[in-house]
């Protein structure tokens, strides 16, 4: 059930693997080193956020903070999925907090958000159904985007085709006014500040399209504030 629910945006998973692969390979990683760094980091904001970065020198803080930031969501994420795998051991809870992922987000809490009984055994394998195929499509279209990055051309333009798949999965979430204006404020800041150095304003738009989702939320809805 799981892999069918998450079926539309594993396209847009398929291009973003082979991207962010191309991406870590033309940025001067050896093909063991971006293998490794798919493996171990599994979040391609957070890996495309690091690597100008580490071209260009960054300190190692500035590198490991903007991923934290960029990866900011999946505390909210970890927070709403808590209740339904706090019965299992701290290992396994491990397990799924590196195994999950957005689009598996998005299908899970919809469909068991008010289910009257949480952690079930429907629940558990419909998140692993989601989760486990998104794994490995990620870590065979990386090694993929890692195989070609030596060949592809510039001209090909495949960050931007990385862009258009992230707005396909993106925009049908923007469907409340606070995510809207997160979207928006995000938007604003990301464009003003594109140039400053060391790619900080992509950090500044992400901080900002939080901040402004809060507020709008709160505002929204003020008895959520607490």
């Amino acid at each position: 059930m799981g892999l069918r629910a998450i079926a539309p945006g594993l396209v847009a998973l398929t291009i973003w693997g082979i991207v962010t692969g191309v991406a870590m390979s033309c940025s001067g990683l050896t093909d063991q080193t971006a293998a490794a760094m798919s493996l171990l980091v599994y979040a391609g904001s957070a890996q495309l956020t690091a690597l100008p970065l580490m071209a260009a020198g960054a300190p190692l803080w500035l590198i490991f903070a903007a991923g934290i930031i960029v990866n900011l969501r999946f505390v909210i994420f970890g927070a709403a999925l808590h209740p339904y795998f706090k019965d299992l051991s701290w290992r396994k809870r491990l397990v799924m907090g590196y195994l999950a992922v957005d689009i598996a987000f998005v299908a899970f809490m919809p469909r068991f958000y008010d289910a009257p009984r949480k952690g079930t055994l429907e629940q558990h394998w419909f998140f692993l159904g989601a989760v486990i195929p998104s794994w490995f499509l990620w870590q065979i279209t990386s090694l993929i985007g890692i195989s070609l990055g030596a060949v592809v051309p510039d001209s090909w333009s495949l960050d931007f085709a990385a862009t258009l798949a992230l707005l396909a999965l993106m925009l049908p979430l923007a469907n409340t006014r606070p995510i809207i204006l997160s979207v928006l404020a995000a938007a604003v800041v990301a464009w003003v500040a594109q140039t400053l150095p060391l790619r900080l304003g992509l950090l500044a738009a992400v901080v900002v399209g939080i901040l402004v989702g809060m507020w709008a939320e709160a505002k929204q809805n003020p008895r959520g504030r607490a």
